[in-house]
């Protein structure tokens, strides 16, 4: 699996998870899904969750997990990503960055 993240930066399962989409092609890539995931790298007192947002995708070719966003983004960061990649271009978009990260 291809990866931008950091090494140690994830740590056990994700917090949370959504499958985006499942079972297209494009550009000759068959895409078996796309996830977005959330992971809690810390937590502040003051300022909430840490989050790392990453989307995964998983291809006949190979799976790639790329960053999606990061920071203290408040309660509904996963919620509001996940809105953001469904109701917009970001889904595309995102799709056609993994591949060419496969494709590299």
């Amino acid at each position: 699996m291809k990866t931008d993240i950091e090494p140690g930066r994830v740590k056990g399962p994700p917090a949370k998870q959504k499958m985006l989409l499942s079972g297209m092609e494009n550009q000759g890539f068959w895409i078996a899904r796309v996830d977005l995931r959330q992971y809690i790298e810390r937590k502040d007192e003051r300022l909430g969750d840490y989050s790392l947002l990453t989307v995964f995708v998983e291809t006949d070719r190979g799976s790639v997990e790329m960053k999606y966003d990061e920071g203290f983004r408040g309660p509904d960061a996963f919620e509001s990503a996940v809105t953001m990649l469904t109701q917009f271009t970001g889904l595309a978009a995102l799709i056609n960055r993994a591949l060419i990260e496969l494709g590299s």
